[in-house]
């Protein structure tokens, strides 16, 4: 979509390495209420966010949206070492980041996940108290449920190339790396039916998705959950259901709604990829910023 708010490139810096970073200013003077973006699997800034920014930035709220260490224009190595423990470290340097801005507001910040970046601000917003609310859209809150989605024998296809990984990253070698999505029957960390096309519908023109997990990280992230972070998060929480999600069973993204002392689930006729696109992309902005204005 064309930028119609500028944009400014804000970069910060996590555990010596930088974080690749964008904000969104509203118009108006501020200070402003602001929520950091949080991405999904091996997803940059350039896949879809830039919708996001803008819709938001004209209700009057500031965003930062930042590839992880190790990913798109960020810093780090290995290159796309996907960690959720790491992720929610970025959120966290983020989130500092923001708080110490001029134009924003220190006591109205929120967090905004979008897939796994749900997982990581469940956790997030779990482990603080000045979260001021936060929003998640087809969330993946379950790493079990979602790897049981997948199948047994997906799973059996990365164990060659996760004791490789284990391997070379003990004699600190050069990683051994596995497709993030794949068509049914590859060697990738997800093979549902449709997921490797919905993957690509969220890559616009002149984005790129760097298909890549180390083998090890795939492993790990089956293991990661938020269900018990839910019942933390003091917060106002907005969850996004997609009542048709191909990824993971949707009662464990209600369960998140449901054990959080200020959950709220919304549901949309949608899979895991129809919540990004019109018409329905629209609907469900309007009320993440209904939500959204009402709690920052």
């Amino acid at each position: 979509m064309t930028s119609v708010i500028p944009v400014e490139r804000s970069d910060f810096v996590c555990g010596g390495d930088r974080c690749a970073a964008w904000l969104t200013l509203p118009p108006a003077p501020g200070p402003h209420p602001a929520v950091v973006l949080v991405h999904g699997l091996g997803a940059t800034r350039d896949l879809m966010l830039p919708q996001y920014e803008q819709h938001f930035a004209a209700a009057g709220i500031a965003t930062l949206s930042f590839d992880y260490r190790f990913t798109g224009a960020s810093g780090g190595q290995p290159r796309q070492h996907i960690s959720i423990p790491e992720q929610c470290r970025d959120i966290d340097a983020a989130i500092d980041f923001l708080q110490r801005h001029p134009k924003v507001d220190a006591d109205r910040i929120g967090l905004w996940g979008t897939s796994l970046g749900g997982m990581n601000v469940v956790r997030v917003a779990g482990s603080r108290n000045d979260i001021a609310a936060a929003v998640v859209q087809c969330p993946i809150t379950h790493g079990p449920a979602a790897a049981g989605t997948a199948g047994l024998r997906s799973a059996m296809r990365l164990t060659p190339a996760i004791i490789d990984d284990a391997a070379r990253a003990l004699f600190r070698r050069s990683r051994r790396y596995v497709s993030i999505v794949g068509q049914p029957g590859t060697v990738a960390l997800v093979t549902v039916d449709g997921a490797e096309d919905g993957w690509r519908s969220t890559v616009p023109a002149g984005a790129t998705f760097d298909n890549r997990i180390t083998a090890v990280d795939a492993a790990l992230l089956i293991t990661r959950s938020a269900l018990r972070y839910a019942a933390t998060v003091q917060a106002p929480l907005l969850v996004c259901v997609c009542d048709d999600e191909t990824l993971m069973d949707p009662r464990y993204a209600e369960a998140v709604a449901h054990q959080a002392p200020r959950g709220v689930a919304r549901h949309y006729d949608s899979d895991h990829f129809a919540i990004y696109h019109p018409p329905l992309v629209r609907r469900v902005l309007d009320d993440q910023v209904a939500f959204l204005t009402e709690h920052l």
